[in-house]
């Protein structure tokens, strides 16, 4: 149960450093930088340890699945990114992906 919690908190530390990768403007923002860094570290650091219980099918596919979803609602509602149908369907696909994947845990 723990390692799913410590994949969860992955995954958002990952969606963090992805929103200060926007924020950081190329980089050239000293604090958002220090986002990127912070959540990608962190990110990575608990993804290695959820390895340790979890197989690695779906620890990668939660963690960038659930990953993309996330960014891609954050673009939507704090950046006023569109989303297509086809990205709608895309990520519903996704969420059906992942469910599967987890029936097989």
């Amino acid at each position: 149960m723990i390692a799913y919690l410590l994949l969860g908190i992955s995954i958002v530390s990952e969606v963090f450093g992805s929103t200060m990768l926007k924020l950081s403007n190329g980089f050239a923002r000293f604090f958002p930088v220090l986002g990127v860094l912070a959540g990608y570290g962190l990110a990575l650091y608990l993804l290695g340890i959820t390895l340790e219980t979890l197989p690695l099918g779906f620890v990668y596919a939660a963690w960038s699945g659930l990953g993309t979803i996330l960014t891609a609602l954050i673009g939507v509602l704090f950046f006023q990114e569109k989303i297509s149908k086809q990205g709608v369907a895309g990520i519903i696909i996704l969420v059906v992906g992942l469910a599967l994947l987890n029936l097989t845990n």
